[in-house]
């Protein structure tokens, strides 16, 4: 054994001394919240939210407030943006007549003022749009509740477009995208690899067998988890709609039949039984709303039971797109994790099958 500081140099990572990150191999993190102020007052002021439909007229005015954090972490070209965010913008309204004015021009009704606000914009809920609380000040009564309503109707889907627009340039990197390094050379820069001297003519034509390749943009899950209980136990705990709104305190609705559909946590995912073994196998096809339209993983549970009173739980979900519909880049880990958090260490938790 190499003593310390006398291994293989190959294999010692060491910081350059021009401070290059070479690959963005080290974690880095870059702050986002002046770049996430500056983007979002632009996406949302001075924004024509109507302009005349049912006699309304709507436009923002400034961005009010920001609160909260954003960064993004970037390692080997690889994004991970984190936020959450409050803010928070004026506007002005108005309503007009349809008679008009000795000039020619439609006369105001009532100018008013008001505000929108987005309490909680967050990573963690990139795929869902967030909650936009409208206020018009200084009244309450029917016309008040018309330019509200207006709002709702026609204002909020442009407001919630230009949100997505600032969640897609996170996902991207944010103000470091222009500093993510290329981790792959142009094609036309890599040299042929030449054939060792020693080998002979009829070794270098051997054709080399490569290894399966998983799809591009796709990751495969393998877990595998153990209980204390039977394996058909724990087969029955995922098929019932009712303990899985006990143990994760959302809405479920699941099929016990081949061909069934099933949606789980509030919707949040949905998929069809392909194969069902009572207390032996669960086949699926699954997803997150999130991904992309038409995509499917494939979900294969497998249940044994080596010795009485010890399950054994293998998964492997095979499809996990690495990028959802928004351009996030954290969906294998985020589904992987959901796995263990959020539904196996949940049972053990709530049926005392161990922890």
């Amino acid at each position: 054994m190499a003593k310390y500081g006398e291994g293989d140099k190959r294999w010692i990572v060491s910081e350059r001394a021009d401070g290059t990150n070479v690959h963005n191999w080290h974690w880095v993190e870059r702050d986002c919240l002046e770049w996430s102020r500056s983007l979002l007052s632009s996406l949302l002021s001075d924004l024509t939210l109507l302009n005349g439909e049912g006699g309304i007229f709507i436009r923002t005015k400034t961005l009010d407030k920001l609160d909260g954090e954003a960064y993004v972490n970037v390692r080997k070209g690889k994004v991970i943006p984190g936020y959450e965010l409050s803010l928070s913008l004026s506007f002005e309204a108005e309503t007009r007549s349809d008679s008009s004015s000795v000039d020619g021009n439609a006369e105001p009704l009532l100018r008013l003022t008001g505000s929108f606000e987005v309490p909680y914009l967050a990573d963690e809920n990139a795929g869902d749009d967030p909650e936009v609380r409208i206020t018009v000040r200084d009244d309450d009564g029917p016309i008040g509740r018309r330019i509200k309503d207006a709002f709702i109707a026609k204002g909020k889907p442009v407001v919630l477009e230009k949100i997505r627009s600032y969640v897609l340039a996170m996902s991207k990197g944010g103000p470091a995208k222009d500093e993510l390094e290329e981790k792959i050379p142009p094609l036309s820069s890599v040299k042929k690899a030449a054939v060792p001297l020693t080998a002979s003519k009829e070794s270098a034509d051997i054709p080399v067998k490569k290894p399966k390749k998983e799809k591009e943009g796709f990751k495969t899950i393998k877990l595998t988890e153990r209980f204390s209980c039977r394996a058909r136990d724990i087969y029955e705990i995922l098929m019932d709609e009712n303990r899985w709104k006990g143990f994760t305190q959302s809405n479920a609705m699941i099929s016990k039949e081949v061909g069934g559909q099933f949606s789980l946590f509030d919707g949040s995912i949905t998929g069809i039984n392909e194969e069902l073994q009572e207390g032996k196998l669960i086949v699926q096809k699954w997803r997150f709303n999130n991904w992309v339209d038409g995509i499917y993983s494939s979900v294969r549970l497998d249940f044994d039971e080596p010795e009485p009173g010890i399950a054994i739980v293998k998964l492997t979900q095979t499809g996990v797109p690495q990028d959802d519909r928004f351009g996030n880049s954290t969906v294998v880990e985020n589904t992987e994790k959901g796995w263990r958090e959020l539904i196996f260490h949940k049972i053990r938790a709530l049926f005392g099958f161990g922890i």
